[in-house]
């Protein structure tokens, strides 16, 4: 495991286009939720940073989606090398965590790398437009760090987007492990040594 942070993306930026398989075996598109804010959460199975907030995420995110955001968890990682979070056990981990938002399996890593997606859990909230509004922390729990999960940092923006309110651009980068990148696959902006 390497420690690393979220790269900041500029707030603004344009969502990426995705064409993803859902866990349930459809196809979801980011364009299907035009018109609707988007959080896009890079996250997988094993990874001790998501299993750490996991439960609170899929109670936090049905209230998220009650408010009229949507929201898709997205699975990056090599699935060779790390079968744990393959697709199967994907489907699994979703049923059992509760997840009612798409599951998606990102299986050429391309959609991470367009998102310059870096550690799991990376969460990228996008306004109506999909224009990007927040990219950072859940909150400032972390595994063994005794800080109660709260969501808090993340939780407020969707709040203020939803309410209309300007969202505070100092914004707190996640911390998570870094996306197992397929062999000599690993983008430029991966730090092979840790950025944390």
């Amino acid at each position: 495991m390497v420690k690393t942070a979220s790269t900041m993306l500029p707030l603004g930026t344009k969502a990426p286009d995705f064409e993803l398989t859902h866990v349930d075996g459809s196809l979801v598109r980011r364009s299907a939720f035009a018109g609707k804010p988007l959080l896009v959460i890079f996250m997988c199975n094993h990874c001790p940073f998501v299993k750490h907030l996991a439960d609170h995420l899929s109670a936090i995110a049905k209230s998220w989606q009650e408010l009229g955001v949507a929201v898709v968890g997205i699975s990056s990682n090599d699935a060779e090398a790390y079968p744990a979070d393959n697709p199967e056990a994907m489907k699994i981990e979703a049923a059992e965590r509760g997840y009612e938002f798409p599951y998606l399996f990102d299986a050429d890593q391309s959609v991470a790398k367009a998102y310059r997606a870096a550690c799991t859990p990376d969460f990228f909230l996008f306004d109506s437009q999909h224009q990007l509004a927040y990219r950072g922390q859940y909150d400032a729990s972390r595994p063994g760090n005794e800080i109660e999960i709260t969501g808090e940092d993340l939780d407020r923006a969707v709040r203020q987007l939803v309410s209309g309110e300007t969202l505070d651009d100092q914004q707190i980068p996640s911390i998570g492990c870094n996306i197992k990148w397929k062999p000599d696959a690993a983008p430029e902006y991966f730090d092979p040594n840790g950025t944390a």
